[in-house]
């Protein structure tokens, strides 16, 4: 199975001109806890991504107005960690591993957001047949850094 198979394909994505209130709302609406940021421009480009805990942690501990607040202010744009749709599950499972996340955009060659694969994704499409893989990703994401 490839990424292409497992991912969650056009995600609801968000500008890095958008508030965060806009993108809280956004997440709580699509039931999601990681929004991609794309590219004013560039529609679908990937230019960060947003998670609930950006919110809570580097926004609203803070005291900052969720109103007021930029995403570019508070996303993550260092070190993204990236699949391609052709991405096996091996790779999938190992940058989830090796860089902690469980949730992973999806690109094309021109870096345009195509899909989400998710944690979840790996537990409901491979877990039924490889519950091993999906433990073994699931303690290596949750172990302290």
């Amino acid at each position: 199975m490839n990424a292409k198979g497992l991912m969650t394909s056009s995600p609801t994505v968000v500008r890095r001109g958008d508030t965060v209130g806009q993108a809280a709302k956004i997440m709580a609406s699509s039931d999601v806890g990681m929004l991609p940021v794309v590219d004013e421009q560039d529609e679908n480009r990937l230019v960060g991504i947003l998670t609930d805990r950006d919110i809570v942690i580097r926004c609203t501990a803070k005291n900052h107005d969720t109103k007021t607040c930029l995403v570019e202010n508070h996303m993550t744009t260092e070190s993204l960690t990236t699949v391609r749709p052709s991405a096996d599950l091996s790779e999938i499972a190992q940058k989830m591993e090796t860089s902690q996340v469980r949730r992973l955009p999806v690109l094309d060659a021109d870096d345009h957001v195509i899909g989400v694969v998710s944690q979840a994704d790996l537990a409901r499409f491979v877990g039924p047949d490889n519950p091993e893989l999906v433990e073994q990703v699931l303690e290596r994401i949750s172990t302290p850094a």
